[in-house]
């Protein structure tokens, strides 16, 4: 030490020393997925990264800012919507900074700005939507919130990626009313089908007898099948009615 100050006198020692001191407030790391925003004196400077930054002690300041997706979860909502129905409706929404310096610059805290513009835009979307809409179109209402929410947050150089309605909760009368009229419509479809089915089968049948019509034999033809078919089950008596029209055969015999 006594050598060490020898050859650097204290000066020396004491200016090392600083620089030991000031050396983790001159070289600044910044991740990949960072960037950092420098300040000079109070203005804006410029934005460096990912890797070393090099920043000028006492007179430049810097802030980091993440650039990767954040995912955001709106709280739920109470929404009346256009129809005069009470929901809430939660949805989850995914950003970035596209614009390091304006998130910094532009707003105070960016992720609490995009927050609370989420929540205001989300009712009124939905204000102005009718709850079957709601229910049949969420996609589309989807893309809408996006837009809307992506153009509020551009100044501050956020970009909103998507946003999507995760949960619906509907008031307990409305679960029921919905529960009847899918109850009604599926058999309101079952009976429709089954009337098609009637028509179709009597629509064959009625076909059928015309064929059948046609021939003079082809009626008696098919009483005997029906009969031979009867015949294969268990041993039993049968009456079965004879028509008239193979009766003539025998009742007025050819001289």
């Amino acid at each position: 030490m006594d050598q060490l100050l020898k050859i650097l006198g204290p000066l020396g020692i004491l200016i090392i020393f600083g620089a030991i001191i000031l050396l983790p407030n001159v070289i600044k790391v910044v991740q990949e997925w960072e960037r950092g925003v420098i300040f000079q004196l109070g203005k804006y400077n410029r934005t460096r990264g990912p890797g070393l930054v090099f920043i000028f002690p006492f007179l430049e300041y810097m802030r980091k800012i993440d650039l990767r997706i954040i995912t955001m979860e709106v709280p739920p909502q109470e929404v009346i919507t256009k129809d005069n129905v009470t929901i809430k409706v939660s949805a989850v929404m995914f950003f970035r900074v596209v614009s390091p310096e304006n998130s910094v610059i532009k707003v105070m805290n960016y992720v609490q700005a995009t927050s609370q513009i989420s929540q205001t835009t989300l009712r009124s979307v939905l204000g102005q939507s009718e709850l079957d809409e709601l229910l049949a179109n969420r996609e589309s209402i989807n893309d809408k919130l996006q837009k809307l929410i992506d153009e509020q947050t551009e100044p501050w150089g956020v970009k909103v990626t998507a946003v999507e309605i995760k949960d619906v909760e509907l008031p307990e009368n409305m679960q029921r009313a919905m529960s009847k009229q899918a109850e009604a419509e599926r058999e309101k479809r079952a009976k429709v089908i089954h009337a098609e089915g009637e028509y179709l089968a009597a629509t064959r049948l009625a076909e059928a007898a015309k064929e059948i019509s046609k021939e003079e034999g082809a009626m008696q033809l098919r009483y005997l099948q029906t009969l031979t078919e009867i015949a294969v089950e268990k041993s039993s008596t049968i009456l079965f009615p004879v028509p008239i029209d193979t009766l003539k055969t025998f009742l007025n015999p050819k001289k």
